[in-house]
């Protein structure tokens, strides 16, 4: 086992890693919109939503994968409402690679973002 961990995005805020890679598999943690400085992006949900994805996308590079390799995709929501605007972002990240995903409303995620997401690739 691998604990992953980049300075080129947000560090963990408890006790957790920012991903860990085992068995030819990487699982990153939650990603929400802090930039690597650990500070919130300020906006809405689109806005917010690229911003999770700049983080997965460099710790995902420092495992060795990409959003190119995930196989699954959890979406954490604080706005159902938001859905449609969270998947525009969501597929302009993914391109047409299409992970199975699922997505949960929540009441509440860490420092009130909008948008928290963890991901599961291959390593490459």
């Amino acid at each position: 086992m691998e604990y992953v961990k980049t300075e080129r995005a947000p560090q963990a805020i408890g006790p957790y890693s920012q991903a860990v890679k085992v068995n030819g598999m990487v699982y990153t943690s939650g990603a929400i919109p802090l930039n690597a400085a650990g500070e919130l992006v300020e906006g809405g949900i689109k806005e917010q939503t690229n911003q999770v994805f700049a983080n997965l996308k460099t710790i995902l590079e420092e495992a060795g994968s990409s959003l190119q390799q995930v196989i699954k995709a959890t979406v954490f929501i604080q706005d159902m409402n938001e859905f449609a605007e969270l998947n525009e972002v969501y597929a302009e990240h993914f391109g047409d690679h299409k992970p199975a995903r699922s997505t949960v409303e929540v009441a509440r995620l860490p420092k009130d973002v909008r948008v928290e997401i963890e991901v599961i690739a291959l390593c490459k």
